[in-house]
């Protein structure tokens, strides 16, 4: 093999077998972006202010007589969604609802492919909306920014670096805080602030460690947690078909019968073959993640809009049609077919619809009180005064803000006798208060004619409303007949 075919095989045209944020040699290759500007890129700016709003007010809101909108405490294993309050029981529906949850994304990436990563994603949120800025604002735009990697560490450099970093750190610990509130609550939160990282230094140094993580993705890793880390890009080379509305070039538009060529003034660009590609590599320079869109779809592409915007800026300025990059799908650009859903749609659409209906309705029939009663494991019957007695330990859960009354009855045997051991016949509980206890069960001997005899119990509430049933066995003696 010559020299020259050697290096056509090493660098093949028309084909890439790399992704875009890494050399042939396998190194990292830095991505410097052209900020974007434009239509697309002003409304991505809006909807990320409205996130990001949300995302730093919702601790502070309470609904529900004080219950945070969202929690998720997973040590001490308390969750509220909208104000509602889940536990450990309540598991199958946070469950169901993540379930559900991926089917939606799973048909929203089926019909408008990777839209969530370049619009919704937190990452693509706070890298692009708010780290990339600031470094817009220090470094400046993409020119000054390669001309400042490869500056020596002279003052200028040195303080740019030091100026960025730490603005960087600081921003990181304030993303760190806000994700901590929704995992212990802004109330404690505030007091671990009020009362100093010393006093808690174990919750400190967890946020020290989370706040390097976040400088290390958003300072240095960046795009490569979109390329490399997120499963998502590999999962829509599954989903999405040539029915898929994607960011798209359009190829049969841009390449004409001669393909793409630079733009020359006064040419008759239609008549010479010519397609409206004008090849200025301006799509290529603004992509984040450094692909070229022209290439096709791509696992690296987050459909952030930055090639639309500059692809139809250039398109203005030459007097040629602007959608040359658009929203579309291939069947669309190729054979001029409008979207419309198909098979695999209807049925993701049928699978999510069964599943909000299962969640719907489960949520309205979970209980505001969760009750459990158990046979005490290792114990055994006790036989005095001709009755048998048997422990059991139960536990009660108020999910709601009020205080509720409890107490147990028999349903089966309904003569039997149910006492609280260490309480009354009735249990108080506080809002969102837990309680765990014993009950003795108590059955007149000549009733209780096997060894595992079947009970009953129900729970009712204050106003005699039964909260649920529970079946269990009760322990007896051996009876020998003659």
């Amino acid at each position: 093999m010559t020299e020259q075919e050697s290096s056509s095989v090493l660098q093949p045209k028309g084909f890439r077998d790399s992704i875009g944020t890494m050399e042939q040699s396998g190194s990292r290759k830095w991505i410097f972006p052209k900020k974007p500007k434009g239509k697309f890129t002003n409304y991505r700016t809006y909807v990320s202010w409205v996130l990001l709003a949300i995302l730093f007010v919702v601790p502070f809101v309470k609904v529900n007589n004080g219950n945070p909108l969202f929690l998720f405490n997973v040590l001490n294993r308390e969750f509220f969604i909208f104000g509602f309050p889940f536990y450990l029981q309540d598991f199958y529906l946070i469950a169901i609802g993540m379930v559900t949850s991926i089917v939606f994304i799973v048909l929203f990436t089926v019909v408008f492919g990777r839209i969530f990563c370049g619009w919704i994603c937190p990452q693509t949120i706070f890298l692009e909306m708010v780290f990339r800025k600031i470094e817009y604002l220090i470094d400046g735009d993409r020119n000054k920014q390669i001309r400042l990697s490869k500056q020596k560490w002279d003052a200028e450099k040195i303080k740019k670096r030091t100026l960025k970093w730490t603005i960087f750190f600081i921003i990181s610990f304030v993303i760190s805080n806000m994700f901590l509130a929704y995992i212990i609550g802004i109330d404690a939160l505030e007091r671990l602030i009020v009362s100093g990282p010393i006093k808690h230094y174990d919750t400190f140094i967890a946020l020290l460690i989370f706040t390097v993580l976040f400088f290390f993705v958003f300072a240095w890793f960046r795009e490569q947690a979109c390329t490399l880390v997120c499963p998502y890009g590999r999962l829509q080379g599954v989903l999405i078909d040539q029915k898929t509305i994607n960011v798209a070039y359009d190829f049969v538009r841009g390449e004409g019968e001669n393909g793409r060529s630079k733009w020359r003034n006064g040419e008759d660009r239609e008549s010479l073959g010519k397609g409206d590609c004008i090849d200025c590599n301006q799509c290529v320079v603004v992509c984040p993640t450094g692909i070229d869109i022209r290439d096709g779809s791509q696992l690296e592409c987050v459909n952030c809009t930055a090639c639309i915007d500059a692809c139809d800026e250039v398109m203005e300025k030459v007097g040629l049609p602007k959608g040359l990059i658009r929203y579309a799908s291939e069947d669309e650009i190729k054979k001029k077919e409008k979207f419309k859903f198909t098979g695999r749609m209807y049925a993701y659409t049928a699978v999510l619809l069964l599943l909000m209906g299962l969640l719907i309705s489960l949520l309205f029939m979970r209980s505001d009180v969760d009750a459990k009663i158990l046979r005490q494991p290792g114990s055994n019957y006790i036989e005095q005064d001709g009755v048998i007695s048997n422990q059991y330990q139960y536990t009660l859960i108020n999910k709601t803000n009020k205080p509720t009354v409890l107490h147990f009855r028999m349903v089966k045997p309904s003569d039997a006798q149910v006492k609280i051991i260490g309480s009354e016949d009735k249990i108080t509980l506080k809002p969102r208060e837990t309680k765990q206890g014993t009950l003795v069960i108590s059955i007149v001997s000549d009733e209780v004619n096997q060894t595992k005899e079947k009970i009953e119990i129900a729970v009712f509430d204050e106003n005699e409303k039964m909260i649920d049933t529970f079946d269990s066995t009760f322990a007896g003696p051996l009876r020998l007949s003659f």
